[in-house]
This record gives structure tokens, C-alpha cells and sequence, in this order.
């Protein structure tokens, strides 16, 4: 075995435990994620704990890529100090407002400056959108096979062996490299960065990269790139009305199979 060349796909989401204070912008109906102080996408740690396992047991390196804000620096640093080598931050006004296909561009303009790579690993999903696409779609830009909601993971000579969910239980696919994989949050347990790790993620510094540095046009990436957009969310009118009935638990219960009765639903 050759040493293998992984890069992981991070996302900063808003934190799930204050969505409540989460709203749409009016004009653009998109979130407002500055309102919410945002974390690292918990299934991406996963991906993140994958890569370094690899890495420790056949060699390599581990580079982290993240769409984001430029204030999303504190999470890269933190996703940085669990051991990762490198960090390329995509961070540009033209990549605000993406849907998931233009999202895909960018992270697969990332990895193909990046150049030489074995695995390209993502949380099955994101916090905030659960669509589960933008894997998929990297690695349809890629043009490299994809391996979905995997929990156990193997690397031989070329050859990248995984168990995967699917709909009714477990099957496991078998494909030549490179690949890349979305993992679910039973694919291992991830690690809390360490006082080690937080010094050498100061020494590795982030690398940014706009949409220029990445050979993107205004039509390829952001709001304007997106063939999907949010055009209005409403809550629909209720068509039912409930009712309360009275009465201790014998006299509810007679109430409920009188009515059930009459409506002939029993």
C-alpha cells in the first residue's frame, strides 16, 4: 500500500440547539445564518475521524476543504486541530446563496486544484438541509464512483472495500480508487481535538481561495449558479378543527366510540 491522499468536505452549520432563532431573509429567502452561531456538521467529523484512521494506518495526508465565510476560520482551525494537514477555505461573495449543484462546483473546482487525490470523504448529510446530494453530485463532477451512507471502510492496493446502509439493512460494494464516500454517524466515534493538535493547526495556517483562484464564472457558483431557489415558505391552513372531550377516562372513552360510531369509522 502506497500512501493515500484523502480530502474531506467540511460544512459549518447553524447550531441545531438555537434553530429556533433561526429566520428567512424576506427578500432573498435564504437563512440568516449570522443570527446563529454555527458549528462543524456532526457527520463530518465522522468523515474527518475516517481520514485520520486511514492516514495512521497507511500513511498519507489529510487536506480539509470548506465552503464558507471567512469567519468560519475558528471552525477549520478546530476541524485542523484534530490532526488534519491541510485546510483550503473557499470563501468568496460569488459562492453566497448556492444550492446544493453549485455548492458541488465549487468543492469540485477545490479538489481538482488540489489535483492528486485517493478519497474524497463527506458527512452522509448536512444538519441543515439533510439532502444528502452534494456528495453524490462532487463525485458525478469528478467523475469518480461514490459510495453512500457507508459505515466501515477498507483500503487495499487501489481497491476501497465498503459496508454501506441502504433501505433494507446492510450491503457492501466494492470499488477501485479513486472514490468518494459519505459516512453515517455509526462509522466510527470522532475525536476531540487535542493541546498537540491545537499547536500544529496554528503552524499549518488555512489557505483561501476565491472563486478566481478556483477558474469560476459568476454563472457557475452562489445564488446565480443555482438551478433550484427558494421562491416562498407559508405554513398551510389547517383543515381539520380538534376537539376536547370532558369527562373522566370511562366517560371520554364512551363519548369517542359514540362518535366514532356515527361517523362510521368503527
Amino acid at each position: 500500500m502506497r500512501p493515500l491522499n484523502i480530502i474531506v468536505c467540511m460544512k459549518p452549520v447553524p447550531d441545531p440547539k438555537k434553530w429556533g432563532k433561526l429566520k428567512l431573509d424576506p427578500q432573498t429567502m435564504l437563512l440568516r445564518r449570522g443570527d446563529v452561531p454555527a458549528i462543524i456538521n456532526p457527520l463530518d467529523r465522522h468523515a474527518i475521524e475516517e481520514a485520520l484512521v486511514l492516514r495512521e494506518k497507511h500513511g498519507g495526508s489529510v487536506t480539509l476543504v470548506t465552503m464558507a465565510p471567512p469567519d468560519a476560520e475558528d471552525l477549520v482551525s478546530e476541524a485542523l486541530a484534530m490532526a488534519c494537514d491541510r485546510a483550503c477555505l473557499l470563501a468568496d461573495r460569488a459562492f453566497a446563496g448556492a444550492d446544493t449543484l453549485a455548492t458541488a462546483r465549487v468543492l469540485a473546482a477545490a479538489i481538482r486544484k488540489i489535483d492528486v487525490f485517493d478519497l474524497v470523504f463527506c458527512g452522509a448529510y448536512s444538519a441543515d438541509g439533510s439532502t444528502a446530494q452534494v456528495g453524490p453530485q462532487v463525485a458525478e463532477l469528478l467523475a469518480i464512483p461514490d459510495l453512500a451512507q457507508v459505515v466501515a471502510l477498507e483500503v487495499r492496493t487501489g481497491i476501497a472495500r465498503a459496508r454501506c446502509q441502504v433501505d433494507d439493512g446492510e450491503t457492501v460494494y466494492e470499488v477501485d480508487l479513486p472514490v468518494l464516500a459519505t459516512f453515517s454517524r455509526e462509522a466510527n466515534v470522532p475525536r476531540l481535538p487535542t493541546m498537540r493538535g491545537i499547536m500544529q493547526a496554528t503552524r499549518a495556517g488555512i489557505e483561501r481561495w476565491t472563486a478566481a483562484d478556483l477558474g469560476l464564472g459568476a454563472d457557475s457558483a452562489g445564488l446565480k449558479g443555482s438551478p433550484t431557489q427558494m421562491l416562498n415558505v407559508f405554513t398551510p391552513a389547517s383543515g381539520r378543527k380538534g376537539e376536547i372531550l370532558q369527562g373522566t377516562p370511562n366517560e371520554v372513552a364512551g363519548r369517542l366510540l359514540e362518535r366514532l360510531r356515527g361517523e362510521r369509522l368503527i
